[in-house]
């Protein structure tokens, strides 16, 4: 296993935009193998690179003459007032970047003013990152194969103040990144998921001789339409599905009580060969109405591609790897830093394309290239 170099106390003076970020991290700070796992996807990484493809071959409409004077990013969202629509997706294991991992990661986002989401898989407890966070922290809930081990999760969750539990149902098979396996990547004994520890290990099912290791394996302890009715009638805070990327699934989610979903494909890490998250959206967002919450992630690295999202119909995005990358260079600062870029770099393209508040960006900022055929 390869050490990370350790953290900058200062931003580097050669960042110039959020996404450099990314570029220093993977020449500096992080270690060879962790970077795979960090930066890698599933299989031959086709998604992964569809979500790039997708946000690069999205076009913004600039317009002229737009009195942009008292613009704002402010939003609400879920009853709540937010300063700007980018949030901190959740990610596991962060003390992979970091020695102080989530916690630094929350005290830049509370510098920001920014949403955090905690994964169940963090480095750190709940209630540790916690007291560090702002009041806009959400926690990331995987469902646990015992149901007392989930709800003693969501009980914790709420005793700490978090404000909205996000449920990622799109990895119940967790694919190995073949990027992280060829560099030899092994998770160091020391970092664990923190939340975990204090329950005892479930043995996976038996597999009888002709039976699956998908089917009856894996998916026998897979979470279920009756898991999820359960959840929603164990809590009150709003309950959002991360994963979602068919607008059938969208729509089954609305009807069945959830608050929101997060248009997303894991970064990649879920399916290879699962379409962009950006080019999904258009058809939930058509399949849910205009007013039902939908966030995105996978795939951002600029403020225009929170621009390109939200003009394709989403409320919010979160981002994910560039808060690792962030995190690795400078620590809380870092992930402060990084965020003041995004949001100033979305201000900027609000301001060229007219759009004052959040609530004008439309999809007819978003010009359509004619395909040119032989």
């Amino acid at each position: 296993m390869q050490e990370n170099r350790p953290p900058l106390t200062a931003i580097p003076a050669e960042i110039r935009c959020a996404q450099d970020y990314e570029a220093i991290a993977a020449g500096h700070f992080l270690a060879a193998d962790r970077l795979a796992y960090i930066a890698g996807g599933c299989g031959q990484e086709t998604t992964l690179a569809a979500n790039r493809a997708a946000f690069d071959g999205t076009r913004i409409w600039p317009r002229l003459l737009r009195d942009v004077g008292q613009g704002h990013t402010a939003l609400e969202l879920f009853g709540r007032r937010l300063a700007h629509p980018i949030l901190l997706a959740p990610l596991a294991y962060q003390t992979l970047a970091h020695p102080r991992g989530e916690i630094d990661v929350a005290r830049g986002a509370a510098a920001t003013d920014s949403g955090f989401v905690l994964s169940t898989l963090a480095g750190r407890t709940l209630e540790e990152v916690a007291a560090q966070a702002g009041a806009e922290r959400w926690f990331q809930l995987y469902f646990q194969a015992e149901r007392r081990h989930t709800l003693d999760l969501v009980r914790r969750a709420e005793a700490a103040a978090y404000r909205v539990l996000v449920v990622t149902l799109d990895t119940a098979i967790k694919l190995p990144s073949l990027r992280a396996q060829r560099a030899g990547f092994v998770l160091p004994a020391a970092v664990v998921a923190a939340n975990l520890t204090n329950y005892p290990e479930v043995a996976p099912p038996v597999i009888e001789r002709g039976q699956s290791r998908v089917f009856q394996g894996v998916m026998a302890q897979a979470p279920t339409l009756a898991d999820l009715d359960w959840l929603l009638g164990e809590t009150r805070l709003p309950v959002l599905v991360k994963g979602v990327l068919h607008p059938q699934d969208a729509a089954l989610l609305k009807e069945r009580g959830v608050a929101g979903v997060i248009v997303s494909n894991h970064g990649g890490r879920s399916l290879d060969g699962a379409p962009a998250s950006l080019a999904a959206l258009p058809a939930i967002r058509a399949a849910v109405g205009d007013a039902y919450p939908l966030l995105l992630d996978s795939g951002i690295r600029s403020g225009g591609d929170v621009f390109k999202a939200l003009a394709s119909g989403a409320d919010a995005v979160l981002v994910g790897r560039l808060q690792t990358y962030a995190l690795a260079v400078a620590g809380a600062l870092g992930v402060a830093h990084m965020l003041r870029l995004l949001r100033e770099e979305l201000e900027v393209c609000m301001a060229q394309v007219g759009c004052a508040t959040l609530a004008e960006i439309s999809p007819a900022m978003i010009f359509k290239e004619k395909e040119t055929r032989c």
